[in-house]
């Protein structure tokens, strides 16, 4: 089968499903090489996720990652790219969804998908965008008190905000041995 036929196969599969649950007008669809993605708004992603996991025709039973794009000068700078899989059909599917910078709160899908537990995780600490009901969201790779100096502010060194040689003082660096 052809990547193209796959596209349609896919397309043929989800889009009514999800029409029928949340009607046409709730969502956008992009094709990128013969791939498809549904946006969707925030407010209803852990419902979208959750007519995609549970939708027998559809069985999207994987979540194999979650990206967070910072678009800085837009309304709604974050976006957040969640790559489904479904292994009974062998269909792959991106959800996208944006927020604001003001407030960047989204549901988590962590009760849906355990294995979006370390992916919010990083989007929280790289990003600062913060999932509603994730069980344990605190940093990963950033050490919790990865304050701004001068403002006592949480850093988030993704951001496209943030200096690309760091804030000097923000972190204590090891002495440099002659």
């Amino acid at each position: 089968m052809t990547s193209a036929e796959r596209l349609e196969q896919v397309k043929n599969a989800v889009l009514p499903v999800l029409a029928g649950h949340f009607g046409s007008d709730t969502f956008s669809i992009t094709e990128h090489r013969n791939e498809l993605s549904v946006t969707v708004p925030r407010e209803r992603l852990l419902e979208v996720a959750d007519v995609l996991k549970n939708t027998p025709s559809l069985h999207f039973d994987m979540l194999k990652d979650v990206c967070a794009v910072d678009w800085n000068r837009r309304k709604q700078r974050f976006e957040l790219i969640y790559n489904f899989w479904s292994l009974d059909f062998n269909y792959r599917l991106r959800v996208k969804c944006f927020t604001e910078e003001k407030a960047p709160h989204v549901d988590s899908l962590v009760p849906l998908y355990g294995s979006a537990n370390w992916y919010e995780r990083e989007a929280y600490d790289m990003h600062g965008i913060i999932f509603d009901g994730h069980p344990d969201l605190r940093r990963m790779y950033m050490p919790e008190d990865f304050l701004d100096p001068v403002s006592g502010e949480p850093l988030y060194p993704l951001r496209k905000d943030f200096p690309m040689m760091g804030i000097p003082g923000s972190l204590p660096l090891p002495e440099r041995k002659p």
